[in-house]
């Protein structure tokens, strides 16, 4: 039972980069505590607790999901370990935000799905980018028409990383690859925009001697002919930028996947700019809506449904099997 206080106690599974970094934001919500840390090891789980003052540290993933106390957890293990920790979530009645990519395919994440729409607990991929305020306000420039009818969008998100093959970026055994890690930010944009299922698609990849796809491009084709260009890449530094192309303007978001500011220029007037000096990185956002969804009791939340979810890691499975591309975890 959630506790009355109208903060949602939180529990988080690794102890990664990506840990800290959600670690670090929570402090910025004002309807989160932090209760318990979950490690593979009791000496890492201290650790961690000791840096962000959690109050409970857990040697094993089993020992976070049996705390009675913990509302809610977020997962941030390697992509391959996201189907079966989240099930161990949801079979001990927890609801859960899962990092990015939710799963490593369409049938995983349909399995977790299900599981927690009958168990009616609440389920979100961590899609951080979808809860920026800049963000929220493209979504609604969007919503009023202000650049006419979308036609075209482009984002592209890649980073030159170091030469590691045993990495989690170049090691296909923990799914690595630019897909998964860094295109699932300017496929889920494009998601955002035009709906993930298009008319047709069309892309390309460089897969490096590691069997993982270091860069890739792709375009999607919707009703009406409408279009969206992306790109992502791990061994390739690119803008990190997106533009929304409309018949009456159009929108750019520099950096968009960590967006704290966008421009809105329409025909035949002055641009108009949102700009967000948040203090925190940006996790902050997304732990807001997931509290928020818990306190009203919603097993959703309508920014990042499970349905579209699904319907992008589909499309994810489509890219890829266009390059007959295969994780080892798939067999």
């Amino acid at each position: 039972m959630m506790q009355n206080s109208g903060k949602i106690r939180w529990g988080i599974m690794g102890t990664g980069w990506i840990a800290e970094q959600f670690a670090a934001d929570l402090a910025y919500v004002e309807n989160a505590q932090f209760l318990a840390v979950g490690s593979r090891t009791t000496s890492s789980a201290g650790e961690f607790a000791s840096k962000y003052d959690i109050p409970r540290a857990y040697g094993s993933y089993e020992e976070l999901v049996s705390d009675p106390e913990v509302d809610v957890v977020y997962i941030a293990t390697p992509h391959p370990l996201h189907r079966d920790n989240v099930m161990l979530c949801l079979q001990a009645g927890k609801s859960v935000l899962c990092e990015k990519p939710f799963t490593i395919n369409e049938d995983e994440l349909e399995e977790l799905v299900s599981a927690a729409r009958e168990r009616k607990l609440f389920l979100m991929e961590a899609m951080w980018t979808r809860f920026l305020p800049p963000i929220r306000q493209v979504q609604a420039w969007l919503k009023d028409g202000l650049i006419g009818d979308v036609r075209l969008v482009k984002a592209d998100f890649g980073f030159r990383s170091g030469w590691n093959p045993q990495g989690r970026l170049l090691n296909p055994e923990l799914g690595g690859g630019a897909l998964l890690d860094a295109g699932i930010y300017p496929v889920s944009f494009a998601s955002m925009i035009f709906g993930a299922q298009p008319e047709k698609i069309w892309s390309t990849a460089h897969i490096g001697v590691t069997g993982v796809d270091e860069q890739f491009s792709v375009v999607l084709s919707y009703e009406s002919g409408k279009t969206a260009s992306l790109n992502g890449a791990i061994r390739l530094g690119l803008t990190n930028e997106a533009y929304i192309y409309g018949t009456g303007g159009y929108i750019h978001i520099p950096s968009f996947l960590n967006a704290t500011t966008a421009s809105l220029h329409v025909d035949g007037a002055e641009p108009v700019r949102a700009l967000d000096d948040r203090q925190a990185k940006g996790y902050n956002f997304e732990a807001y809506e997931v509290g928020r969804c818990l306190l009203e009791g919603r097993l959703e939340s309508d920014v990042m449904s499970l349905d579209e979810s699904l319907a992008i890691m589909r499309l994810l499975d489509q890219i890829r099997g266009q390059w007959g591309l295969k994780y080892p975890s798939e067999g």
